[in-house]
């Protein structure tokens, strides 16, 4: 006997409780603390890890859910109250790949298809078209398993399961999207459930339950119907509430729900191995060929012998209107003998060769066994109502697949639930495949078994009517099909448990994030989190597919939701590797963009293949969702892979473009819009903007752009989202507009995706203003345009034009084209007619003939090149003819250059202006001080100090006289101090620099009036006045005017001269567009 003596030390934990520590045991681990008790299982203490205790496995087993994260804690949170609920410890994952993602797998796969319609495929379709069925849509699970594995292992995977997976690699409109997909799929799957649930009951458990009972047999379909709906509306009520009242009743029987479906499982394996050697005694009654359903009937015999008398059987009274041997029968009854076989011949019968292929065939079709003789019958129209087995629905493959296709659905089960694992990374991917695997196993030998086990009319036989309304299945089941119909039951009941548990959770996490806004209500819930409002409209949803009551039409619909979400986990999968994200690190490793696109292009197939019309319905109702989204502006940033997309074939385009310039047919004003703004940084001309998308109608680029001259932040986009305009913004900071704006023409863009068109404002303020900035600005952005090769258009009075939710009515867009720059006046009329604001206008063309044109000619010509154009529009020639000079024109010119000479003259330059302010207020500041130094009385007789005045009033006479700053900038000036050297004034001294500059500014004034005008700015001035009569002449009352804006002159002295000459050529008109083309065609006649 060993001893084993160990001390026990206590160490304070803070709070002044011991804790109590052992050698034997590390309690920094808490998961081995759990595994074994203390030192007496000391020997096993390194295989911990590998094998657990078995009572630890037991009380995992104990502790089972099926249930997604978040559920249980909300019901323990439930339970606590007060302050005893922030006392309570967390409790670090423990569950295991087993508990944890293996099992719930097993259990949500298989279900309710296999049990109630799996042994109706394979007789319907065959063996051999049944295993194509269950490979295709297990091979499409396998890999979306795949691709599912790698994105849960590349981090963690909250409560929401494939939506949270999804939204966060695709992005908020694809997660939407397909999240309220898989909800709408998991709710029909609640239906689809309930329906399997009271199928069994009413069926084959207690059938005498049903409320309405069909006193035909061709009202038996409805009146199940029916049945279906009353029963499946009550115990969708009844899971309800107790959903509602608390899902740890769920929980707690969630280990019977799997034990139920295990056991099934393995009766069934048990009864096939029982029939290789003593098959099961279950008669089926055949008359000729035909099957019957054997409920009214004991004996498949038309006549027996009682005693020494033979009498008719209760089957003769099916089909002959009396008991007795000279009544009238049925043709068929009478022409054929009734036949026994057994409906499980076993496994060493050779009944598999029967089985091979499918039996399709139209609703109504009777099942009948093809080896079976029988003679024919003249008169079938009485067949309906005999009690033979038949097809409750037209059968074809593809009809077969979606409804099988909900039996392999249940995959995320593991990955809704990674919180609660122990090693998620590891757990997931091998649970979730090795359930698949399993589960895929049990269809492909289910389906193998069940063809060389059972007789190919029983198969066909939907509800086992030809076993006296026993489940087929269970028929096969060892030791009794009890076993089955109860183990089935159960199951299908937890099953729907789990979808009306889950349903509502993946709504509420939905709503949670915010980017569906009418969903937002579902969000909230009771205190505890649980969602009441999303539980009440699942309820409502699955109430719908109960109203639908056929187990057969519900199938495929949820079949079409978990499709589109499989393919979308498939695409994400697929998006990840081949962007090669910097964040896309999975723990999983065998996964490749190649099989998750296999499985999205399997999953396609699926959705087609089961119903193409269904499948049209599930997409249109994820792009309206995406679209809605989209249009609400989901304004969330999850890193996901569809902006990783984006950027890759924005890279990839601006490549492509970058390779060869654009064609002229596919020439589109790009624009740069620049934008003046006010001292407060608000937008001085927001109609510039609505000009521009009008313009535009949101095609192509349009580059906003700003000039900030200090270091402000500026609110650029809600102008732009306030407009309408769908652009990117440029704002570039600068001491100056001029360089500023300069920067923005020469660098906006990026590549082929520069601007060829530049849209500014015309300053409509720049002969009131007394600085020749804002004027200069403008020559000099149309000098750079200009060098630049980009088009020009100028906008004057741009605050009258239309905004984006104006109507113009008819009226008229007039074309001035006065020279040929490319095309673009032609152009722009149509592009703004493209926008309704514009979309009434009828477009004009005029042109200009001169003396020598022959303007008829010049009509003809312009119409036939505007119908090669494509572009409809009334043409007309004006006719300017040559005319003298007025005198109103050479005064004009007069004026505006005596003005410009004025100007040159008055105006220092800003620099002298300062500099010869800051000499002389230096000056006299630096006399005032030395003469203050030298102790003098201050009596106003003093002749000093009335030096000193004297200097003061002609420094402001001067400053006056020169046109310098006003006096606000010499306070303004700060004082340099004494330390500067400076001339010393005197006042005669000071006197005759005053003359001296008034003599000079005399002698330009007298310059000035004797001055003769420049003849090319008469000839100028001439064409600008005689051009804007005729334009005002023609277009006053248009909507809106186009004409050619003239170069700047190349001689800078002339830039104000030309700002008079366009301003001349504008005047009296209203809304005018100025525009000057980019040097190349724009505009083709060729296709």
């Amino acid at each position: 006997v060993f001893v084993f003596s160990s001390t026990v030390s206590f160490a304070s934990t803070g709070d002044g409780m011991p804790k109590e520590s052992s050698p034997f045991i590390n309690n920094t681990d808490h998961d081995k603390g759990n595994l074994y008790d203390g030192k007496n299982m000391a020997l096993f203490e390194e295989e911990m890890d590998s094998n657990p205790m078995v009572s630890s496995l037991l009380n995992k087993l104990a502790n089972y859910t099926n249930l997604t994260q978040g559920v249980k804690e909300h019901e323990e949170a439930d339970d606590e109250e007060g302050p005893a609920r922030s006392k309570k410890p967390v409790k670090s994952p423990a569950l295991g790949t087993l508990i944890g993602v293996y099992l719930p797998c097993l259990q949500n796969i298989l279900g309710v298809i296999l049990f109630l319609r799996l042994t109706w495929i394979v007789g319907t379709a065959g063996i051999m078209e049944s295993l194509a069925i269950v490979v295709m849509t297990c091979s499409c699970t396998m890999l979306t398993a795949i691709s599912m594995s790698a994105i849960a292992t590349n981090g963690v995977v909250p409560a929401g399961g494939s939506y949270y997976m999804i939204s966060r690699s695709l992005g908020p409109e694809f997660g939407g999207a397909v999240g309220l997909c898989f909800y709408l799929g998991t709710t029909f799957a609640g239906s689809m459930y309930i329906l399997g649930t009271i199928e069994i009951l009413l069926t084959y458990i207690v059938p005498s339950a049903a409320i309405f009972k069909a006193e035909k047999k061709e009202d038996e379909p409805e009146a199940l119907l029916n049945n279906m709906r009353v029963y499946g509306t009550c115990c969708l009520t009844l899971m309800s509430l107790v959903v509602f009242v608390g899902v740890k009743y769920v929980n707690k029987l969630a280990l019977v729900f799997l034990a139920c479906v295990i056991l099934s499982i393995l009766a069934i394996y048990a009864g096939v191995i029982k029939t290789a050697f003593e098959p099961p005694d279950f008669p089926i009654c055949l008359l000729g060929n035909r099957t019957l359903q054997n409920h009214n009937f004991d004996q498949c015999l038309k006549t027996m012998k009682v005693g020494n008398v033979t009498v008719t059987t209760k089957l003769w009274s099916l089909f002959c209107d009396s008991p007795d041997f000279n009544a009238t029968c049925n043709e068929y009854f009478t022409l054929n003998n009734v036949t026994v076989i057994q409906g499980i011949p076993g496994l060493t019968s050779g009944v598999i060769r029967d089985n091979i292929w499918g039996d399709y065939g139209p609703k109504g079709m009777l099942v009948e066994n093809k080896h079976q003789m029988s003679e024919p019958a003249a008169d079938t129209s009485q067949d309906i109502y005999m009690p033979y087995v038949a097809n409750d629905i037209t059968t074809f493959f593809t009809l077969l697949v979606g409804i099988y296709f909900p039996s392999v659905t249940g995959i995320m089960a593991g990955s809704n639930r990674s919180g609660d694992l122990r090693d998620a990374q590891k757990s997931i991917p091998i649970g979730t495949i090795m359930a698949i695997a399993t589960t895929t196993f049990i269809y492909i030998s289910s389906v193998i078994l069940f063809g060389a086990c059972i007789e190919g009319v029983v198969l066909r036989d939907k509800f086992g009517d030809s076993v006296k309304g026993n489940l087929v299945i269970g028929i096969l089941a060892w030791p009794s099909p009890w076993v089955i119909v109860i183990g089935s039951f159960f199951s299908c009941c937890g099953a729907g448990l789990q979808s009306l548990t889950g349903a509502p959770r993946l709504l509420q996490a939905i709503a949670r994030d915010g980017i569906v806004p009418f969903l937002q209500v579902f969000g909230h819930g009771k205190a505890n989190g649980e969602p009441t409002w999303a539980l009440l409209l699942t309820g409502g949803i699955c109430e719908i597919g109960i109203l639908i009551a056929s187990l057969d039409a519900v199938a495929p619909i949820l079949s079409m939701f978990f499709l589109m979400c499989y393919l979308f986990v498939n695409l994400a999968c697929a998006l990840q590797t081949l962007l090669c994200t910097p964040n896309w690190r999975p723990r999983f490793k065998f996964y490749h963009w190649a099989l998750s696109f296999l499985g999205a292009s399997l999953c396609v197939s699926l959705m087609f293949i089961s119903s193409w019309y269904y499948a049209l319905v599930a997409m249109l109702i994820a792009g309206c969702i995406y679209k809605y989204i989209e249009y609400r502006g989901a304004e969330k940033e999850w890193g996901d892979g569809i902006r990783g997309l984006s950027l890759n074939a924005a890279r990839y385009a601006l490549i492509r473009l970058e390779e060869a310039p654009p064609h002229t047919k596919n020439w589109r004003p790009q624009m740069l819009v620049l934008l003046n703004l006010e001292s407060d940084h608000t937008v001085k001309h927001p109609r510039l903007l609505s000009f521009c998308t009008q313009l535009k109608a949101g095609k192509g680029l349009t580059i906003v752009g700003s000039v900030l001259q200090d270091q402000s932040n500026f609110q650029r986009a809600s102008s732009m989202a306030t407009e309408r305009t769908k652009g990117f913004c440029h704002v570039v900071a600068s001491s100056n507009l001029r360089d500023g704006f300069s920067h923005l023409i020469q660098t906006a863009g990026l590549g082929g995706m520069k601007h060829n068109t530049v849209l500014m404002a015309w300053p409509g303020t720049w002969k009131q203003s007394n600085d020749p900035v804002s004027w200069k600005n403008f020559i000099e952005t149309v000098r750079e345009t200009t060098a630049a090769n980009q088009a020009l258009l100028v906008a004057k009075n741009v605050d009258s034009f239309p905004t984006n939710t104006d109507r113009l009515g008819e009226g008229t867009i007039d074309v001035w084209w006065i020279v040929h720059d490319g095309g673009l006046l032609m152009l722009l009329p149509f592009l703004l007619r493209q926008h309704k604001v514009w979309r009434k206008c009828k477009m004009r063309i005029f042109t200009v003939a001169n003396m020598d044109d022959n303007s008829i000619q010049m009509k003809k010509d312009l119409q036939m090149f505007l119908y090669h154009l494509r572009l409809d529009a009334e043409v007309e020639v004006v006719e300017m003819h040559d005319s003298d000079i007025s005198a109103f024109t050479y005064e004009k010119t007069l004026v505006m250059e005596q003005r410009s000479q004025m100007l040159k003259q008055m105006q220092l330059s800003r620099t002298e202006r300062e500099r010869e302010i800051q000499s002389i207020t230096d000056t006299s500041r630096s006399s005032i001080r030395r003469k203050n130094q030298t102790g003098a009385s201050g009596s106003e007789s003093d002749p000093s100090r009335q030096l000193e005045g004297t200097q003061e009033d002609e420094v402001a006479q001067l400053i006056h006289d020169r046109n310098t700053a006003s006096h606000a900038a010499l306070n303004d000036k700060p004082d340099t101090g004494p330390d500067r050297v400076h001339m010393t004034w005197t006042k005669d001294k000071f006197l005759s620099e005053r003359n001296r500059n008034r003599s000079e500014v005399n002698m330009g004034v007298r310059d000035l009036f004797n001055m003769k005008p420049n003849q090319s700015n008469v000839r100028r001035m001439h064409t600008a006045v005689k051009l804007n009569e005729v334009v005002v002449n023609r277009s006053q009352g248009a909507h809106l005017v186009l004409l050619n804006m003239p170069g700047p002159p190349k001689n800078r002295s002339g830039d104000e001269n030309y700002m008079e000459f366009l301003e001349v050529l504008l005047e009296g008109l209203n809304r005018v567009l100025l525009v000057r083309g980019g040097g190349r065609e724009v505009i083709t006649i060729y296709s």
